[in-house]
Formats: C-alpha cells, sequence, structure tokens
C-alpha cells in the first residue's frame, strides 16, 4: 500500500527543514506539503511558501477554514490566552483532522512536523493529539538538526528568509501576533510593527467590550498574583518604563501539539 508523506507547512523555517528530510527519505512524489492559511499571516509568509515549495518538490495544497482567529474568539465567546488556543484548535488542528478523516485512513499517510530537538517536548503532546494517525518530527531523528543549521541550509538553498524571522519574531505565524506569546514578544511587535500591534489591542479592546468581561490574552504576574492585562495596558506601560518589560518572556507557539 503506498503512503502519503504529509508534512504540516505552516510558512515556519522547521517546517520546510523537515519536508526537506522527508523528501530525502521518500522523495517528493508521494509528498503534500500541507499548509493551513489563518488568514492573518504576514504577506512575505506566501512568497516564502512558494519558494520553499519549489524547492523541496511535493504537492503544495492551500486551505483555509474561512475565519481569523479573532472571529473565532468572537464566535466562541472566548478570547485565546496563554493557557487555551481556540484559534489554533478550530483553525488548524480541528480543521486539519476533519481534512485528513475525509481523504486518508490511519496507515495511508504519516503526518511530520517541524517541531526540532530544542521544543522536543512538543512532539510528545502532538502524538498523542493525532491518534490513530503516525506522526514523525524529523528534525529530532539522529542527526538531530538545531535552528542555526535551518538557516543554514536556507541560505544553501539561496531562499530568502522570511521577514518576520529578519524583524526578530521567533515564528512566521499570524503576522506575528499569537495568544500563546508571552510579554517581551507583545512588546517586540510594539517595537517593530506598531500599526499591527495597534490593529491587535483594537480587536482585544473590541471584544472585551462585546463579552462584557475583564479578560486580555496577557497576565500581569507583577505582586506575586495574577491578573489580566490588556494590550493597551501593556503599551501604557512600555511607553512610561520600557526598561521594566521582561526580556525572557516569549512565549511559545504550538498550534499543531495542543489540544482541547
Amino acid at each position: 500500500m503506498s503512503v502519503t508523506h504529509i508534512v504540516m507547512f505552516s510558512g515556519g523555517a522547521g517546517s520546510w527543514a523537515a519536508a526537506k528530510r522527508v523528501a530525502d527519505r521518500h522523495g517528493p512524489e508521494s509528498m503534500v506539503l500541507l499548509f493551513a492559511d489563518t488568514l492573518m499571516e504576514d504577506g512575505d509568509l506566501y512568497r516564502f511558501l512558494d519558494e520553499a515549495a519549489a524547492d523541496v518538490g511535493g504537492q503544495l495544497i492551500k486551505i483555509a477554514e474561512g475565519r481569523d482567529p479573532w472571529q473565532v474568539f468572537k464566535d466562541r465567546k472566548y478570547l485565546g490566552n496563554t493557557r487555551a488556543d481556540p484559534c489554533s484548535y478550530v483553525l488548524k488542528r480541528k480543521f486539519i483532522r476533519a481534512w485528513l478523516e475525509a481523504r486518508y485512513q490511519p496507515g495511508e499517510c504519516v503526518i511530520y512536523l517541524g517541531i526540532d530537538i530544542e521544543e522536543r517536548h512538543r512532539y510528545d503532546r502532538a502524538v498523542r493529539h493525532w491518534l490513530p494517525y503516525e506522526v514523525q518530527a524529523p528534525l529530532i531523528d539522529d542527526p538531530p538538526v538545531f535552528r542555526h543549521q535551518v538557516r543554514q541550509w536556507m541560505a544553501d538553498a539561496g531562499i530568502e528568509v522570511p521577514r518576520l524571522y529578519q524583524l526578530g519574531f521567533p515564528h512566521n505565524n499570524c503576522g506575528g501576533f499569537c495568544v500563546k506569546a508571552g510579554v517581551s514578544h507583545f512588546a517586540h511587535l510594539l517595537r517593530v510593527m506598531p500599526d499591527r500591534y495597534a490593529y491587535h489591542e483594537q480587536k482585544e479592546e473590541s471584544l472585551r467590550e462585546y463579552l462584557g468581561k475583564d479578560v486580555a490574552i496577557l497576565r500581569d504576574r507583577k505582586g506575586g498574583g495574577t491578573a489580566p492585562l490588556t494590550m493597551r495596558a501593556l503599551r501604557e506601560r512600555i511607553e512610561a518604563q520600557p526598561e521594566q518589560i521582561p526580556l525572557f518572556e516569549w512565549g511559545g507557539c504550538g498550534c499543531f501539539s495542543g489540544e482541547e
């Protein structure tokens, strides 16, 4: 029985590197590069997708549920945050599982993720989440591939690094926005993309008003406790005391490994 090798081609450097390993092992003829669009991506991501897919080979398939994260939050009456991400559950995990189940039985395909050795813990969660489908993470196989190596591979292939990476973001998804991100990440978004920050700040304020609740993406951990920290409050805090913002509270994306 032939097996289809499906790489979750998110637009990140890791997913491209994983696809390279899959192509080396199985050839591009049986490979699908699957991209689920959140409709909130940086424009340069689409350039990278096409260049990266052309380099790897295989069939690039772009799908979209039809809503963006803010529409999902409103429809579910719940604002995503560092503890729960209804956006990636609806727009990626649930939507992609439905796409898979409509086309493949377990055993007819293998799912590949761009998780590297530095985030090995995400792989264990992903294996449980995608059952009964088989999941592999080629970058953690021997010899493991580290992020600096991926950048070198990209340079050797003549592929321009995605713009968000060049701007200092750790991932190339959702236009630099992510409800799983920490205070440092949002402070960086404000610094390098103030217009994009302002857009998300306004969307958060609108959703708070719609829900009638004191909710926020971020948490304020000053004083030993926790409380909602809105993007507006964070911006005002940065404007008043930029030196007080944590440097290493970046958080992390986990679109394909979470559970609901």
